[in-house]
């Protein structure tokens, strides 16, 4: 909208500069006072242009093209980029930045005798990449960015005009002009009466959520026990049921509603129950065996990369080259933060966070992961390798395989054939694991099974064997354990140069078992275990 006056520019009212002042707006004169007052009052921008600087019959509003420069009314030059929307003149000459700020070449001075009072909507997305870019921050942008409601603009602009007579003895010399091509449209929503009772959690009848509604500017209907409600267009942010039941119980009063605990069950039982149970449950698991969670950026540099950087997910716009690609692996950051604390003997890191794997034609896939770091002088791996076996028995797996690892010195983990992680050796001091959490999840479960109390005691052995280097102590105990139902446990005892003692639990449900009957079990054992690793029993 805009229209023409003639005006007489001076001081404004005690009462206005001081209501403008005290809101954090400086008074300047008369002219321009009203369009800051009318911004306070009624929440829409409004601009004044010199009438008798701009010289042209007409004003078009077009988006900027690249290159175009503009001074605005505080002095400085800027160069657009385009796209930004702008007022020209018939000469093409920039005269106003919309939604945004004034040019030098069309602002108001001390002795403007004609004005053009002008108001304008356009979209807030334009407004705002302007103001960012260009670094113009004004209160106009600051409100404009946000979307105004078109229907704001008839109260503004007579709310204006009255202004200019009483304090500039403003003269209307022209029609208004009013172009208002796409109108803006009420929204529309229907919920019924059950569902905000529901929601809620008190019974609220139709008749009072009208009321609340209508005392807001809502257009309501009831209809078979349904609300039918049309929005004003100063409530954009109002499109579904549940906005509106959200309205409805701020008015009713929050402090109203009843306190009552939400009664639900949860499912901690099975495979999977609940992820969010798992995370935690694992948190506290390391948090009780003295570990430090910590949390870092999930955008690495090319050298916290692990692998070719062709398999990364590089940022359009990054940063910083030390955030440039999403990380797939969370030990690179993990050993960049042990490396930052060197001053401490002891380290115990986790964290728990998602990785990203490249996707052809799709986002990228988040994978949840658990990585950790343990750092002291006499760490080794079979310490970290308990930790990840309690872990998963805490968790209710009972059977995960470590396999050495051909990469460097460590073992592949993994359950039911499937590739869980890995446990990974740097050097005498430094051990670090990595584990893929969606696979543990998948097997997660709070499962109990009960047995009770034998009855008849057990019997225990050592066996020791000589046994090669390349032999896996787990191969050895598996083989064990299969050569006997009556074999209840097999542990690692101790172990020194190429010999390993294995303590044995015999034990039977339904009898004593006598010398006999763990002979021939120890017969087995020393055969089976002779024959596929060449050992021999020391």
């Amino acid at each position: 909208m805009a229209q023409v006056l003639e005006v007489k520019i001076g001081y404004s009212p005690e009462k206005i500069r001081r209501r403008l002042e005290e809101s954090g707006i400086r008074s300047l004169n008369s002219v321009v006072d009203v369009t800051n007052y009318v911004m306070r009052e009624v929440g829409h921008p409004s601009h004044v242009f010199d009438f008798d600087l701009l010289s042209t019959r007409k004003m078009d509003i077009r988006q900027s093209r690249p290159g175009e420069t503009l001074t605005t009314l505080d002095g400085k030059k800027y160069r657009l980029t385009g796209g930004d929307i702008v007022a020209v003149d018939d000469n093409g000459e920039i005269i106003d930045l919309l939604g945004v700020m004034g040019t030098a070449n069309s602002v108001v001075q001390e002795n403007t005798k004609r004005i053009i009072f002008f108001l304008d909507n356009n979209n807030p997305k334009f407004i705002r990449r302007s103001s960012m870019s260009l670094g113009i921050r004004t209160e106009a942008a600051i409100i404009n960015e946000k979307g105004i409601d078109p229907e704001l603009m008839k109260d503004a602009f007579k709310r204006g005009i009255k202004l200019f007579e009483e304090i500039a003895e403003g003269k209307v010399i022209s029609d208004s002009i009013d172009i208002y091509p796409n109108k803006s449209k009420k929204g529309h929503v229907t919920v019924s009466e059950d569902k905000i009772s529901s929601v809620i959690g008190i019974d609220i009848n139709s008749e009072k959520s009208a009321d609340i509604l209508r005392k807001l500017g809502f257009e309501v209907k009831i209809k078979n026990g349904k609300l039918d409600t049309k929005v004003p267009t100063l409530r954009p942010d109002v499109t579904t049921e549940e906005d509106i039941i959200e309205e409805v119980a701020r008015i009713f009063g929050y402090h109203k509603l009843p306190s009552i605990i939400p009664s639900f069950l949860t499912n901690k039982t099975g495979t999977f129950a609940d992820r969010f149970y798992f995370e935690k449950k694992s948190k506290n698991f390391f948090k009780y065996l003295g570990f430090t969670e910590i949390y870092n950026y999930s955008l690495v540099s090319e050298d916290l990369f692990d692998g070719p950087v062709d398999r990364a997910i590089k940022l359009k716009n990054p940063l910083s080259e030390d955030m440039m690609y999403l990380r797939n692996s969370l030990v690179p950051s993990l050993l960049t933060s042990v490396d930052e604390n060197k001053g401490h003997d002891e380290i115990k890191i986790f964290e728990m966070s998602g990785v990203y794997e490249k996707r052809q034609g799709d986002l990228p896939k988040e994978i949840l992961m658990l990585a950790g770091v343990v750092k002291r002088h006499d760490v080794s791996f079979f310490e970290v390798k308990g930790i990840i076996e309690a872990l998963t028995l805490d968790l209710g797996i009972k059977k995960i395989n470590f396999n050495k690892r051909s990469k460097s010195p460590g073992s592949d983990i993994y359950i039911d054939g499937k590739f869980l992680g890995y446990i990974e050796v740097l050097d005498g001091e430094t051990i670090n694991f990595e584990l893929n959490f969606e696979e543990i999840l998948n097997y997660a479960n709070n499962k109990k099974t009960y047995k009770k109390l034998a009855k008849y005691p057990p019997i225990f052995e050592d066996i020791t064997f000589v046994l090669d280097t390349s032999v896996l102590t787990e191969d050895v105990i598996n083989e064990i354990l299969n050569k006997s139902f009556l074999i209840k446990n097999v542990t690692l005892k101790d172990r020194f140069s190429n010999s390993r003692t294995f303590h044995i639990t015999y034990q039977a449900e339904d009898r004593s078992l006598s010398s006999k009957d763990v002979f021939e079990i120890h017969k087995k054992i020393v055969d089976s275990i002779g024959e596929k690793f060449a050992a021999k029993v020391k």
